[in-house]
């Protein structure tokens, strides 16, 4: 089958590579109804991470399964699914204490961008509908699988409550997400931190209210004013280098709570401004696991359309335009047909 491959940084390929099979009784293979490029994607394709020798990529997905290890008990083929990037057990002590991202036998999706995908932990980490869904709510269900589940965590680790008020740092995918998560929540007023009108204009569409375009201290004493001095009861940093986080913690009220799910690169804290800024943090690998039921149904019943933040969509043979066009920031999250 073809599938996207990366060689080395900036260079991405669609290539011929061998169907997956079942290697383990707790894999299943899915038939992949759409894939996508994520944000984190970016990472090794600038350069930015490691590339040790050819990498599968993909790690959002959802399809009909078609075929189950001898172990598998939960799915079976023909059901249509939505999984985790994080592929977990969902019974040892941190799943059931709800961080399935990190469970003890904890794997990493790889190679969903292509036709098929083997999902390793099967039971533990696909959750299956009623019945197949129809086509037009595939994107939305697809956001479900990461980038939505990770902007809800960032809302649930800032403890984002009813009538609070928030700041989202990051116009991507995910801060996107973020907003859509805290108006679900209750959020009185979310504070959207974002320079590019067509992310604007989709932040406002999922529920901010104000937009924050400056950055650094002119961004902190934006904010500031907005909130009267006080700062914000949740900061949600979707971003993950030293200058989001520098934003995120200026603007967290004391006793303010920071969720942070940006994968951080060259980010150090300062102890004593943790100290008397009196910050609460909470981030890390989402656990997406946790609320694929309650988001899928949220999805299934019309309520969200976390859909809309695929803004491109290419078949798979152009995924290199796809990565190109997110890299330039010329789309926001690319939707891939396979």
């Amino acid at each position: 089958m073809l599938a996207t491959v990366l060689h080395k940084p900036g260079d991405i390929r669609c290539e011929e590579v061998a169907d997956p099979k079942i290697l383990h009784p707790t894999d299943a293979i899915i038939k992949l109804s759409a894939s996508c490029i994520c944000g984190s994607d970016l990472w090794p394709y600038r350069g930015l991470q490691p590339v040790d020798g050819p990498m599968h990529m993909g790690h959002e997905y959802c399809g009909i399964v078609v075929e189950v290890g001898a172990e598998v008990r939960n799915v079976r083929p023909g059901q249509f699914v939505v999984g985790s990037f994080c592929l977990s057990d969902n019974t040892c002590p941190h799943c059931r204490f709800g961080f399935q991202s990190s469970c003890v036998q904890r794997e990493f999706m790889s190679g969903a961008q292509a036709p098929y995908a083997r999902v390793a932990q099967a039971d533990g980490t696909l959750v299956a509908t009623a019945e197949v869904p129809p086509a037009e709510l595939v994107p939305d269900l697809l956001a479900v699988s990461d980038v939505l589940g990770t902007g809800w965590y960032a809302a649930d680790a800032a403890e984002v409550r009813q009538g609070s008020t928030v700041v989202v740092v990051g116009d991507g995918a995910v801060g996107l997400m973020g907003v859509l998560a805290a108006r679900e929540m209750g959020a009185e007023r979310i504070i959207a931190m974002s320079r590019h009108a067509s992310r604007q204009r989709l932040a406002r569409e999922f529920g901010a209210t104000d937009i924050v375009a400056e950055r650094g201290e002119e961004g902190v004493a934006r904010i500031k004013d907005l909130t009267r001095g006080v700062g914000a009861d949740s900061v949600l940093e979707c971003v993950g280098t030293a200058e989001s986080f520098d934003q995120a913690l200026a603007v967290s009220r004391p006793g303010g709570t920071i969720g942070y799910v940006g994968v951080p690169h060259d980010v150090s804290l300062d102890g004593q401004r943790l100290f008397f800024g009196q910050k609460r943090m909470l981030g890390g690998p989402a656990p997406v696991r946790r609320f694929l039921p309650d988001l899928m149904d949220r999805v299934l019943k019309g309520r969200i359309k976390p859909g809309k933040v695929f803004d491109l969509q290419l078949p798979l043979a152009d995924v290199a335009e796809g990565y190109r066009a997110m890299d330039e920031r010329r789309a926001i999250k690319v939707m891939l047909s396979v």
